[in-house]
């Protein structure tokens, strides 16, 4: 029976990856890199920053990737002061509420605009854990924020669905043996399917996302 919902953050409820990319550009333009759409969702979403930066700034010292790195994050937040949940949020949670599932917040993001996003969106009561990667051995796409909310949650992986957008929190969740939805805000539907997600939905008022959840309140299909 299912018993919880893990909600990534970036993208699933809120697709804030328009800001992300136009603060990405204007960052690395510093370094007269130009990127592109492309450029962004392979090499920059659902990763963490430290592994971005390293990637695509080898030559900047930890102190250096990690200034900058801040600095975009800061600039992220001057830009994302107007942000609203995807569509069928609020029903969704009003509808686990009505069934008494347990709700967890796991995500990659840096603490800062974990809070500012809460804030912004006003949605800072509704989750029973938050689950943030820099408190974790891992990050996605490892299972450890995944499994750490399942144990904070007290629920075992059979009874819960992850709600993800990118591949690497896709893999993070499959990793943790959850089944897991793919929210196609900021990639391509049969991406998401190929790694791991068993439905890829544009937003939570989908219909086959109200059917899979009405019909897993008795049982949660097993893999």
């Amino acid at each position: 029976m299912l018993a919880a919902i893990l909600f990534d953050l970036d993208g699933t409820i809120v697709n804030t990856d328009p800001i992300h990319y136009q603060a990405w550009q204007e960052m690395l333009l510093r370094y007269s890199i130009k990127i592109d759409e492309t450029f962004y969702k392979s090499r920059i979403s659902g990763r963490l920053n430290p592994e971005i930066v390293k990637d695509i700034l080898p030559h900047l010292s930890p102190a250096e990737g990690e200034k900058f790195a801040d600095e975009k994050e800061e600039m992220f937040r001057q830009l994302a002061s107007h942000l609203k949940p995807l569509t069928g949020f609020s029903e969704l949670v009003a509808w686990t509420e009505t069934h008494q599932l347990k709700r967890a917040l796991v995500t990659n993001a840096p603490r800062l605009n974990v809070e500012f996003m809460l804030e912004v969106l006003e949605i800072k009561e509704i989750f029973h854990q938050v689950v943030i990667s820099e408190d974790c051995v891992a990050g996605k796409p490892d299972p450890e924020p995944y499994l750490v909310a399942l144990k904070q949650l007290g629920v075992i992986a059979e009874q819960t669905y992850a709600l993800e957008d990118s591949p690497s929190g896709i893999r993070a969740a499959i990793a943790a043996d959850i089944r897991t939805i793919g929210i196609a805000s900021t990639h391509d539907p049969q991406g998401l399917r190929e790694v791991g997600a068993f439905m890829a939905i544009p937003d939570f008022n989908d219909l086959q996302l109200w059917t899979l959840l009405n019909s897993s309140i008795e049982v949660v299909p097993r893999k």
